[in-house]
C-alpha cells in the first residue's frame, strides 16, 4: 500500500483490522458496533472532547496528571485518588512500556508478578492484556473523562480495545510516537499504522461519538525549539483530520522562558487553524495542551514544586486548554499517588490564581510569535513541496532530508544534526541549523541571541552550552551558566 494522506477505504480498513484484532486474544473482544453503543451511553461528564471544548469557550485551563499501574483495582484506586485528593480535571491511563512495544507476553508476566508481590511491577496499565471488560471497569469508576497516554509506534490494537472500552481520548501520532521513542521503526510504517488509528476514531465520529486525539507535543522533551514541535503537531493534526477526526488537541512542551512559551502556545493554535483551513478541514474543534517541564528535575521536593508552579503559571497565562502536570518526585522515578496529587494541587492553586489574568501584549511577545510562525511555515511549506502537496509523503521525505529534525531523538530515521541552546534570557535557539530550511534572516536572529549570551558569559558559543542547559533546571537554574 503506497503511503498517501488519503482517507482509508473502509473495506481496506476492515481487511487490516482482522490482522490487528487477531494479534492478541483480547483483540477479539473489540466489536465496532458494541464499542459505538457503549460509547453512546456514557454520560457527558466522561466525554473528553466536550470537556475540552467547554474549557476553551470559558477560557480556563484544565489540569491533567500522568498515571498508570499494573492491576485494575489499584489503577482505579490511583485515578480516584488523583481526583479526590489532587483535584484533577481530566485523567490519564498511562500504558506500560511492554505494551508500547507490543510485547504482550512480557506485559502478562508483569501482571502476574505484580499480583504475586502485591505492588505494580509495570510502569503503566497494560490495557491490551486486561482487555475490554477491565477498560470499561476503569472508565465507569471515574467521575471525569479518561485519556489513553502511551508512546506506541504501532498503537492499533491498543486503540481498538481502549476505544471500545470507553476511553474518550487517545494520545499520540505516527511521528511523535515514533521518532522520540523508537530506534528502528520506519516512519512510513508508523504513519500508516496511525492512519488506521485515526480512521478508527473517524469511524466513531461518523457514528456520533467524538473521540479527542492529541499528538504528543514535547517530542524528546528537552530544548526542542517550538517550530520543530509545532511542525510535527500540525502534520499529525492534518493526517488525523483527513481520516475523519474532529476533536484535536495540539501540544507543546515547556522550554522555560515565559515570553517564548506563551508565544509558542499562541502561535501553535493560530498555525494549526491556518493549515487545517488551508486543506479544507474547517469543522475541527481545536484545543491546546501545555506540558510542564519535561527535562531533568531538582531532587529537592521544594525546588521541584517551584518548577511545577512555573509551568502552571505559564500554562495559565498562555491560556492553554489543559496542562499536563508533573510531580515533585520526577527526579526519583515513579511517583507515589500522594506526590502526584500534590503536584496537581500546586498546579490548580496557580491556575485558579491566574485564570482571570492575561499576558500583557508587548513588542517582544509579538516578535516571538512572528519568529515561531515564520520558522514553522518554512518547515511545513518545504515539507509540502517535498511531498508534492501530500503531507504524509512530505513528512517522510522531510525527515530523510533533515527538513524536520528532532534534537536528541533515538530514531535512525531522524537526521540529528540540529543543536539547540538557550539564549541569555533562557529562550531556546539554535547553535547548528542542520538542514532546516530557514532564511538567513531567521538564522541571524538565533546567532545574535546566542552570541549575546556568549559575550555575557565570557565564552564562545559551543556544545558545552547545550550540555550546561540540559542539566541547568536540575541544578536550580534555567540557563546553564558556567561557574
Amino acid at each position: 500500500m503506497q503511503l498517501a494522506n488519503k482517507k482509508l477505504d473502509w473495506d481496506q480498513f476492515l481487511q487490516i483490522r482482522q490482522e490487528v484484532i487477531n494479534s492478541w486474544p483480547t483483540g477479539q473482544e473489540a466489536d465496532l458496533a458494541d464499542g459505538v453503543a457503549y460509547q453512546a451511553q456514557l454520560p457527558a461528564k466522561l466525554r473528553f472532547a466536550e470537556k475540552l471544548e467547554q474549557a476553551k469557550q470559558e477560557g480556563i485551563t484544565l489540569a491533567q496528571p500522568r498515571a498508570g499501574v499494573a492491576l485494575v483495582h489499584e489503577h482505579i484506586e490511583l485515578l480516584r485518588y488523583l481526583v479526590d485528593e489532587g483535584g484533577a480535571d481530566l485523567l490519564p491511563t498511562t500504558i506500560d512500556s511492554y505494551t508500547r512495544q507490543n510485547r504482550y507476553n512480557e506485559a502478562q508476566a508483569g501482571i502476574e508478578e505484580s499480583r504475586t508481590v502485591g505492588r505494580s511491577m509495570l510502569n503503566g496499565f497494560p490495557a491490551v492484556n486486561h482487555g475490554l471488560a477491565a477498560c470499561r471497569q476503569v472508565v465507569e469508576a471515574m467521575s471525569v473523562p479518561v485519556q489513553v497516554r502511551h508512546g506506541t509506534p504501532d498503537a492499533r490494537l491498543l486503540a481498538e480495545i481502549t476505544l471500545a472500552g470507553g476511553f474518550t481520548a487517545y494520545e499520540g501520532g505516527g511521528i511523535s510516537y515514533n521518532i522520540p521513542y523508537a530506534k528502528d521503526v520506519p516512519l512510513e510504517r508508523s504513519i500508516r499504522d496511525w492512519q488506521y488509528v485515526d480512521r478508527l476514531v473517524g469511524y466513531y465520529e461518523e457514528q456520533g461519538i467524538s473521540i479527542n486525539r492529541e499528538p504528543f507535543g514535547p517530542l524528546t522533551g528537552t530544548l526542542v525549539p517550538p517550530s520543530i514541535s509545532h511542525s510535527v503537531a500540525i502534520v499529525e493534526a492534518l493526517l488525523a483530520a483527513e481520516q475523519g477526526v474532529r476533536s484535536i488537541t495540539v501540544g507543546y512542551g515547556q522550554c522555560g522562558n515565559l515570553i517564548q512559551d506563551v508565544a509558542a502556545i499562541r502561535s501553535l493554535e493560530e498555525l494549526a487553524e491556518e493549515y487545517l483551513n488551508r486543506f479544507g478541514y474547517q469543522d475541527v474543534v481545536l484545543t491546546t495542551v501545555f506540558h510542564q517541564w519535561m527535562g531533568g528535575f531538582p531532587q529537592d521536593e521544594s525546588k521541584a514544586f517551584g518548577v511545577i508552579s512555573w509551568g502552571a503559571a505559564t500554562a495559565a497565562l498562555a491560556k492553554a486548554t489543559k496542562v499536563i502536570v508533573k510531580t515533585p518526585h520526577e527526579a526519583m522515578g515513579v511517583p507515589t499517588k500522594e506526590a502526584n496529587a500534590a503536584g496537581i494541587r500546586a498546579t490548580k492553586q496557580v491556575l485558579n490564581m491566574l485564570k482571570d489574568q492575561t499576558m500583557p501584549e508587548t513588542k517582544e511577545l509579538a516578535a516571538e510569535v512572528e519568529l515561531i510562525k515564520a520558522e514553522t511555515r518554512s518547515i511545513l511549506d518545504r515539507l509540502l513541496e517535498f511531498g508534492e502537496g501530500d503531507v504524509a509523503v512530505g513528512a517522510v521525505r522531510a525527515f530523510q532530508a533533515g527538513i524536520i529534525d528532532v534534537p536528541f531523538a533515538p530514531s535512525r530515521y531522524n537526521a540529528g544534526k540540529i543543536l539547540p541552546a538557550r539564549d541569555y534570557r533562557g529562550a531556546v535557539r539554535l547553535l547548528d541549523f542542520g538542514n532546516l530550511p530557514f532564511s538567513e534572516e531567521i538564522k541571524d536572529v538565533h546567532r545574535e541571541k546566542i552570541g549575546q549570551r556568549g559575550k555575557l558569559e565570557g565564552r564562545d558559543p559551543s556544545f558545552q552550552m547545550v550540555i550546561d542547559d540540559i542539566y541547568a533546571i536540575g541544578k536550580g537554574m534555567l540557563v546553564g551558566k558556567p561557574r
